[in-house]
């Protein structure tokens, strides 16, 4: 459950988005060139979402394998801080949750979560925030019977594991006092758990009316690719390719892997 504190939450989100027409439109004109195929927009929005998916699931594999690589001194074309960089725009920094009185949080409370990457919880009765320590479901019996491994609060611990109908849930350690209401004051907090983590970015929809059978764009209800804006040609290749597959025109997807290489060569020079 999303802390009762209502809109209380200390980050900074920043949003660069790719305007989701402007990509439809370029997807539309490379298909219909040479009478390729005309792509609907119920097809649009399929292929949109996994062409998002996966370049942003592809920078967490990119950074992994770059990292390993000296770069260089030049911050804007070093592989790493790009990478870093359109990855930052996805990150939600200390968003005050609610835990239950078991410690428990269910993951489906934090809105498109990809990953997390810190929990702090800031204990009543200690002084100032103490980062949790993730531990395996597994290690949870060796840590809490250790005299030197045993968490406290001032050196908590969280695990992970499969919440019931919920796909995964965080159990903090020592666990964290539910909110006292006080029956003059309303709600006083006691306990406070700040969570930071990657969020995916929101599904994009070109949203349409149909006028004289046709769809027109409707900028009111569309919601915009959540992508760095420098990824707006890689979605046009990526749905391109997609939208060959599915309407059996194999030339439109061998058009799409051509431009999607020259662009690949074009950034190693």
């Amino acid at each position: 459950m999303r802390s009762l504190y209502g809109a209380i939450v200390n980050y900074k989100q920043k949003e660069i988005m790719v305007n989701i027409d402007r990509v439809y439109q370029k997807v539309l004109a490379l298909a219909n060139k040479e009478q390729r195929g005309y792509i609907t927009p119920q097809e649009f929005n399929l292929f949109a979402d996994h062409a998002q998916m996966e370049i942003f699931e592809q920078y967490f594999y990119d950074l992994g394998q770059f990292i390993r690589v000296p770069g260089n001194s030049t911050g804007h074309s070093d592989a790493v801080t790009n990478l870093e960089e359109k990855i930052s725009f996805h990150e939600i920094y200390d968003e005050l949750i609610e835990f239950n009185i078991n410690g428990n949080l269910f993951t489906n409370e934090l809105e498109r979560l990809y990953r997390i990457e810190m929990i702090r919880v800031n204990y009543d009765s200690e002084k100032g925030m103490s980062v949790a320590e993730e531990i395996q479901l597994n290690e949870l019996k060796k840590y809490g019977t250790s005299p030197l491994g045993d968490w406290s609060k001032k050196r908590p611990v969280y695990t992970r594991y499969k919440g019931g109908t919920n796909p995964q849930a965080i159990k903090v350690y020592p666990h964290p006092d539910p909110p006292i209401l006080n029956p003059v004051l309303g709600l006083l907090y006691t306990d406070e758990v700040l969570v930071s983590y990657i969020q995916k970015p929101a599904t994009p929809n070109w949203a349409y009316v149909v006028v004289n059978d046709k769809p027109l764009y409707n900028s009111t209800h569309a919601t915009h690719f959540g992508l760095h804006e420098s990824e707006e040609t890689e979605l046009v290749y990526r749905i391109l390719a997609l939208a060959g597959v599915a309407i059996e025109k194999p030339q439109l997807t061998q058009v799409a892997a051509g431009l999607q290489t020259a662009q690949i060569q074009q950034e190693k020079i």
